[in-house]
């Protein structure tokens, strides 16, 4: 079975533009930590520093952790929900802003270390520019990359997978598609660079997540992390998963498992108004569905079907494999 995970916030209250203060009751950190262990399947979380873990409570979030058997698979370095990177974090032009983004990832990379835990997601998500010619496309992408490559080179115990987002919350990010984000981790040279999908990220920004999957797999096995939603293909709805896209991640788990991925399967929705244990839940069912009819047999006839590329036969077994 494939290993499942859980953002921590996905359980608790979200906000967006429209109503700050959230549509739920923010619950205590142990009382989110107990849920996702409650969840079938789940023996990871994710930590979002800053919202979820800082230097003053890193050991008493391992010490629940521990209490309820669950890992920490992954801290995201806050580079997006601070005023202070409002104009970009590792790229920002303000040469102190970049010193004070590169010093608060070295903070995370210590934290991480303290949680036993081997990779950072990095979504440096006010990376990029809202206007044309606002942005030096070259030197700002240099930065970032600059800064990435400074941090991954001073820690090789740990994996730094790269998040990305064609837009949101700046109208253009600069890691935008899988494409750009591999070459920006092949060009810093180094083993623990590579990539994480968001599934919503990727489908928004008008990928197929299966070929986002094996193109990442195919250059250098750069596929490092993935995040499970949904949405509409128009914005990030981090909706429960497969509640749109059904097909897409039959064909997204085949390749997968065809790669040889063996990362974590991790949840990263906002379930504005749904009860978050209950929307994560279905989201991990899902996927386990899926998994579960991967058989030996059922790749194969995927193969055989992909050989002839047959639209009416694929139709027909998506239907009989599925749904009879």
């Amino acid at each position: 079975m494939n290993k499942y995970s859980v953002i921590l916030g996905n359980l608790g209250n979200t906000c967006d533009r429209f109503l700050s203060s959230g549509y739920k009751e923010i619950p205590p950190k142990e009382t989110l930590i107990r849920q996702a262990s409650e969840i079938e399947g789940v023996k990871g979380i994710e930590l979002v520093g800053t919202w979820d873990v800082d230097p003053s409570n890193v050991d008493q979030i391992g010490e629940t952790l521990d209490k309820y058997n669950l890992k920490c698979v992954s801290i995201i370095p806050d580079h997006f929900g601070q005023r202070k990177w409002g104009k970009g974090s590792l790229s920002a032009k303000d040469p102190d802003t970049r010193k004070m983004a590169l010093e608060y990832t070295y903070q995370c990379v210590e934290m991480a270390r303290t949680l036993k835990c081997k990779t950072l997601n990095l979504w440096p998500g006010q990376d990029g520019y809202d206007y044309i010619l606002q942005s030096n496309l070259v030197q700002e992408r240099a930065w970032l990359m600059e800064n990435i490559k400074e941090v991954a080179a001073a820690s090789p115990d740990i994996n730094f997978a790269l998040e990305y987002k064609c837009k949101e919350p700046r109208n253009y990010c600069f890691m935008a598609r899988a494409s750009d984000t591999l070459l920006l981790a092949k060009e810093t040279g180094l083993d623990n660079v590579g990539v994480c999908i968001d599934t919503g990220h990727a489908l928004m920004g008008g990928e197929n997540v299966a070929e986002a999957v094996v193109i990442l797999q195919t250059y250098g096995k750069k596929l490092f992390h993935m995040h499970f939603n949904d949405n509409y293909g128009g914005w990030d709805d981090d909706m429960i998963a497969g509640s749109v896209h059904f097909p897409f991640y039959v064909e997204t788990l085949f390749w997968l498992k065809e790669t040889g991925y063996d990362g974590w399967y991790s949840m990263d929705q906002y379930p504005y108004r749904e009860d978050g244990q209950g929307a994560v839940r279905e989201s991990v069912r899902f996927l386990q569905m899926v998994e579960a009819r991967l058989t030996d047999q059922v790749m194969a006839e995927i193969r055989e079907l992909q050989r002839k590329g047959e639209a009416v036969e694929i139709q027909r077994w998506l239907r009989e494999t599925f749904f009879k």
